[in-house]
């Protein structure tokens, strides 16, 4: 009686542990590459798995997406300016197979591949491209990324720039460069209003020329401007032909007495 308890005690156990053996349940993100005697038979799940034990084993592997951090990376850009440059990168796996069986440690791969395929990308630019143009080295990146990782069953979904550091002498040197660019551009300012206020003299003499009243109207409408903002002496010059045509106009009037 005894013996046949301890038995059934036996077989039960050994059933429940070939149940945990035999049971997995799969999340719904997750997949199961499923070996038989070490061969490739498939890929499972979610839900509920059953493997055949000590026969079939699994694989799990995460389907969301994972978020990786590049490391600073030393990149020397096409005009020879050294910089540290910091990404991060954005993938997920698309297919579980290729996943396990083509490399040994998927995120590893793509990790040490995301490294060296940013300085190879950056190395290509210069250093003006690198900081005005992100959009486009983000795209160049993650293309290059995604045609390697493709055969991995990888899809790198986005890479964006983090940090571009520079040394204190190339700051200094970007600072200067942007000063001298803001003097060059006041100056082009400048010289284009000179141009269109010599633009507007001409066109003024040219108005003024045919009546020398005006001219002489214009100087009376200076000189009042001038006494208005209390100036003790005031040095203005007096035209010669306006004194020869006051003269004129003096001796005409005592002709005419």
């Amino acid at each position: 009686m005894f013996i046949t308890a301890g038995i059934v005690a036996v077989i039960v156990v050994l059933v429940l542990y070939i149940a945990v053996l035999a049971i997995r349940i799969l999340r719904e993100y997750e997949r199961a590459v499923v070996f038989t005697l070490g061969r490739y038979t498939g890929t499972k799940g979610p839900g509920l798995v059953l493997l055949v034990p000590f026969v079939q084993q699994m694989v799990r592997v995460d389907l969301r997406i994972v978020v990786d951090e590049v490391p600073s990376q030393d990149v020397i850009s096409r005009d020879n300016v050294s910089v540290k440059v910091s990404a991060v990168i954005y993938y997920r796996v698309v297919d579980a197979e290729k996943a396990v069986i083509q490399v040994a440690t998927y995120m590893q791969a793509t990790s040490q591949l995301a490294q060296t395929t940013l300085r190879s990308v950056l190395g290509k630019h210069d250093l003006d491209e690198m900081l005005a143009g992100r959009d486009k080295l983000n795209a160049d990146i993650q293309d290059a990324l995604d045609k390697q990782t493709d055969a991995w069953g990888i899809k790198v979904s986005n890479v964006e720039i983090k940090r571009i550091d520079l040394d204190d002498s190339m700051i200094r040197a970007i600072a200067r460069q942007a000063e001298a660019e803001r003097s060059r551009r006041a100056k082009i300012i400048n010289a284009e209003g000179e141009q269109q206020a010599a633009q507007k003299l001409v066109e003024a003499a040219q108005m003024l020329a045919p009546v020398p009243q005006a001219m002489q109207l214009r100087y009376l409408a200076t000189l009042f401007e001038i006494a208005g903002e209390r100036s003790s002496t005031i040095v203005f010059p007096f035209p010669i032909d306006l004194m020869q045509g006051w003269a004129s106009q003096m001796a005409a009037a005592r002709d005419a007495k």
